[in-house]
């Protein structure tokens, strides 16, 4: 019971680690109809960022620099190349960023090599959020922190990290300021205005193009902010953007395209379908007979239903994803038909 909440608590931390990735792709498109492939490596980035500044400044500086350094980098590329070719459609808007992201990867891995560096948690990260200790006379306790080694000894402690906490507590700050900025802020009123009506928000004062490149700017700050904190809670390397590359887009798809609520919801979702099912020690042909399915070695497949539902967890998004498309092509929440 207590390894199955450590790991639905898992699942939750890297849901919402995706949307706090996923949430500047869908601010990018939804405000400006840009599909950024290269979001995971402003991803990687901010990582880099936070670790080359972390190692002048300390890690809480580096925190807020690097998303700023990181943002304001990405706004410069949409000033400098993306706008060249935003009024020829979106494959070249493809091809650009799909370029970037390859030069982003050779320059990080130029400078810093192509194995990880170190880039821990601060002290004040480290260590348990709180161990939840599992015995046979008082059941399953709570200890805040972590959890003694007499609590541990004739116990079963399971243990949530502190990175994952403050990765959660980050993911659900940046959606209330998210919400509140876009629907209860003049900067909000102002960037859907420059968006629905641009004629009558420059006829009114604003510039428009220069809200266009704080948009984007913004939107890989958000990549940079998740990928400091992705860095110090797993690995910062030069493959972290392949590796959430694919599974952003998943996100984007399935919550619908330009809906940051659905981004938020899917991200969740996949998080949990990608974690839970490390918990159930059994197969899909074990699964199929507790559904009450005749499954036998003479079934079609059976080799495929052998496979652990550990094994299979990896392509249960892409699974969601196709679904979706299926069943319904503008996602969960999406209202867009482009």
């Amino acid at each position: 019971m207590d390894q199955l909440l450590i790991n639905l608590l898992n699942g939750l931390a890297s849901g919402l680690l995706l949307f706090m990735l996923s949430a500047g792709l869908t601010l990018i498109f939804s405000m400006m109809g840009v599909l950024n492939f290269a979001h995971a490596s402003f991803y990687m980035l901010g990582a880099y960022a936070a670790y080359v500044l972390a190692g002048w400044l300390g890690f809480w500086p580096a925190l807020v620099l690097a998303p700023l350094v990181v943002g304001a980098l990405g706004a410069l590329f949409e000033r400098t190349a993306l706008r060249r070719v935003h009024k020829y459609g979106h494959v070249p808007e493809l091809l650009i960023t799909f370029g970037l992201s390859y030069v982003m990867l050779e320059l990080v891995q130029l400078v810093f090599g192509r194995t990880s560096v170190p880039f821990g948690p601060p002290p004040a990260l480290q260590g348990s959020a709180f161990t939840l200790v599992q015995s046979a006379g008082q059941g399953l306790t709570l200890v805040w922190g972590d959890a003694t080694p007499a609590q541990c000894a004739a116990a079963a402690c399971s243990k949530f990290p502190l990175t994952r906490a403050f990765m959660m507590l980050v993911a659900l700050a940046m959606l209330g300021g998210l919400w509140a900025l876009l629907t209860r802020s003049r900067i909000g009123l102002v960037i859907q205005a420059a968006l629905t009506h641009p004629e009558m928000a420059e006829a009114l004062g604003h510039n428009v193009p220069r809200v266009l490149m704080l948009v984007f700017g913004s939107g890989c700050a958000l990549a940079a902010l998740a990928g400091v904190i992705g860095g110090i809670t797993f690995v910062t390397e030069p493959a972290m953007a392949a590796i959430v590359g694919s599974i952003i887009f998943v996100v984007v798809v399935v919550g619908g395209v330009g809906s940051l609520a659905g981004a938020f919801v899917a991200s969740l979702l996949i998080g949990l379908i990608q974690t839970l099912p490390l918990t159930v020690d059994g197969s899909l042909a074990t699964l199929a007979q507790r559904l009450g399915m005749a499954v036998t070695p003479a079934t079609p497949g059976y080799p495929l239903l052998k496979l652990s539902l550990a094994q299979v967890a990896p392509i249960l998004p892409y699974l969601l994803m196709v679904l979706i498309l299926i069943f319904r092509p503008k996602g969960l929440f999406g209202t867009r038909d482009d």
